[in-house]
């Protein structure tokens, strides 16, 4: 609800050892939202099912049981890529509501649904609770061909969406979005959901509680 403090959800969470990564709630406002995120959530959505006449949505804000984290010092970029690496402009911030368009398009609303979209355009809009949600834009001889979305809580950055449109685009952009993070005094890039493409990047499986420790001491 509203009126909890999303920072002692995850206490609680962490202390009684909750084996489920989904809190649930029917609030789509923009600073509760906010809070969530600023407490380390990766915030996602669904609509429900029934009544099938209407428009029915769940907030779902998730505490990974498992979070994929790439602390900059063990990037793994592969010969093959480095090479091409210079081919392509990343741009931080660019083209943003195209990206979450073009995301939507690509992967659908299943989880990022209308009012969690438009909840984080008011989050960017009026940078609530200090939280940045941001884009990263991958170009090739000036046109867009990858980009990535996600908000910067304090020194961290979670991911939440992207694309690609050409092969090795989507790795690219991943490396120099890590890069750019590295080089402006990012603490470490926040991967969510553990996947094997992550891991052959250099990303860490860590443990909940490895995770908001970590988050936390970024938001110093």
């Amino acid at each position: 609800m509203p009126q909890d403090d999303p920072r002692r959800i995850v206490d609680a969470m962490l202390e009684t050892g909750y084996g489920e990564e989904f809190c649930v709630s029917l609030n789509f406002e923009a600073d509760f939202i906010a809070r969530l995120m600023e407490a380390g959530f990766l915030v996602m959505s669904s609509k429900l099912e029934e009544p099938e006449d209407t428009d029915c949505y769940i907030l779902l804000p998730k505490l990974h049981l498992v979070r994929s984290a790439l602390f900059f010092d063990r990037l793994h970029i592969k010969k093959s890529i480095r090479r091409c690496l210079r081919r392509y402009e990343l741009r931080a911030g660019a083209d943003f509501d195209r990206i979450v368009g073009r995301c939507l398009e690509i992967h659908g609303n299943g989880w990022l649904t209308p009012p969690l979209v438009e909840a984080i355009r008011v989050i960017r809009r009026d940078a609530l609770r200090g939280l940045n949600p941001m884009s990263f834009a991958l170009y090739r001889d000036g046109e867009l061909i990858a980009g990535e979305f996600g908000i910067q809580a304090g020194r961290v950055y979670t991911s939440y969406s992207g694309y690609y449109d050409e092969s090795n685009a989507g790795t690219a952009q991943l490396i120099l979005t890590a890069l750019h993070l590295k080089e402006h005094g990012f603490d470490f890039f926040d991967l969510g959901m553990p996947l094997d493409y992550k891991n052959r990047l250099g990303a860490e499986d860590i443990s909940p509680g490895e995770f908001v420790a970590l988050f936390r001491l970024a938001q110093d």
